[in-house]
């Protein structure tokens, strides 16, 4: 019996460590993953860092992508990826950076906003590593992540997160969420600084307005909107009717930026730089509670019929049928409000404009899928490579 006790023990604990081998290699194999990134002729690429050293050396000195036309106008940055967990971001982000050519002022693209969080995955959910987009060529792949950094890159969280300059308490999670550090803080923990790092590209480059870009739950009220500041409500109310009323099959509605809920782009961008802050939402139902299996398929598909149940019963803020949410649709209602937000801002500002090309339409989106606006970096010449 004690034999057989002994063998059954041992047994286990060759279980325990060939699981814990196999864990550990996929966690590491995403963990040093890199997404190549073809951009086009015009880009300009540098790094995080060149505009505050805080970061250097760092796992968020990101790539800043910077198309200038040399002809004056306005100048826009759009962010992907301040929660990993959005895959819609790094996808319109990436297809800016690829195929971009401004004619008239400048475009400044962050593909990812928290590397740290796209380098690890929210625990007990089961999330996949990776999705990816066919191709002509065959996958583009990204890596999935988390809402937050890794505790890898940023430990220990503190008790209660109390947010600077505000002294707003949060969770104390929220420490390494990008999206609860604006404008950042020099001396702080490195979401902190990754924040106030991307301050001062705002600056520095004399942004005039920003968009992050971001996906959330059905059950969630702030869904399929764009959260403004109030030096943007003139430009956003315009964009929500415009894209109402002619493009969108499911309204785009518009909401202000609370001023008493800090730490977010649409709040402290606007406070403490010269920018107009927007922030847009589009509904991914693999975020919501009571999905189903939680998959590649869903990520990218944005079906369920769980979610689906849910809203029979009046329990969701966006509607959902038989056709889903689908990545394409998401990828399109983003870039097109991107679009709109830089029309309409050069007509309430004249001095502002932007023009650009290369960038396809919210029907092109739909009609074509996304694959075609992604280039092979098998083909591509070294110099226009680089790396997320």
């Amino acid at each position: 019996m004690e034999k057989k006790l002994v063998r059954i023990k041992a047994a286990a604990l060759v279980i325990v460590l060939l699981a814990t081998g196999i864990a550990g290699y996929l966690f590491r194999e995403q963990r040093v993953y890199k997404e190549p990134v073809v951009v086009s002729e015009q880009a300009v690429v540098k790094k995080l860092s060149d505009y505050s050293d805080i970061v250097k050396g760092t796992v968020n000195d990101c790539n800043i992508y910077i198309y200038d036309s040399g002809v004056p106008g306005g100048t826009m940055m759009i962010m992907g990826s301040n929660h990993p967990e959005e895959p819609t971001g790094v996808m319109v982000c990436n297809m800016f950076a690829e195929n971009l050519k401004v004619t008239q002022g400048k475009i400044i693209i962050v593909t990812r906003v928290n590397t740290s969080g796209s380098l690890t995955t929210r625990n007990g959910e089961a999330y996949p590593r990776y999705f990816t987009q066919k191709t002509a060529w065959g996958e583009k792949k990204w890596r999935m992540g988390d809402r937050i950094g890794s505790p890898l890159d940023s430990w220990p969280d503190p008790e209660v997160y109390i947010h600077y300059p505000s002294g707003l308490n949060l969770a104390y999670m929220d420490i390494r969420n990008t999206n609860r550090n604006w404008p950042g803080k020099a001396d702080g923990l490195l979401t902190e600084r990754t924040c106030y790092a991307l301050m001062e590209v705002i600056k520095q480059e004399n942004v005039d307005m920003t968009l992050d870009l971001h996906e959330a739950e059905l059950e969630y009220p702030v869904e399929n909107m764009i959260v403004v500041h109030e030096k943007a409500s003139d430009v956003g109310a315009m964009v929500s009717m415009m894209l109402t009323s002619q493009t969108f099959d499911v309204p785009l509605s518009m909401d202000f930026s609370p001023k008493a809920l800090h730490g977010l782009t649409h709040r402290e961008v606007g406070d403490y730089s010269n920018a107009a802050s927007y922030l847009a939402e589009v509904a991914e139902p693999l975020l919501d509670r009571i999905r189903g299996i939680t998959d590649e398929e869903l990520l990218m598909s944005g079906k369920d019929r769980f979610v689906m149940k849910a809203g029979e019963h009046g329990l969701l803020y966006s509607p959902i049928d038989e056709s889903g949410w689908p990545i394409e649709k998401r990828v399109a209602r983003h870039v097109e409000t991107a679009r709109k937000i830089m029309e309409v801002n050069g007509m309430v500002h004249p001095d502002q404009v932007i023009a650009f090309e290369g960038i396809p339409s919210y029907e092109e989106i739909l009609a074509n899928g996304c694959g075609p606006y992604y280039h092979d970096p098998a083909t591509a010449s070294a110099d226009r490579i680089f790396y997320d």
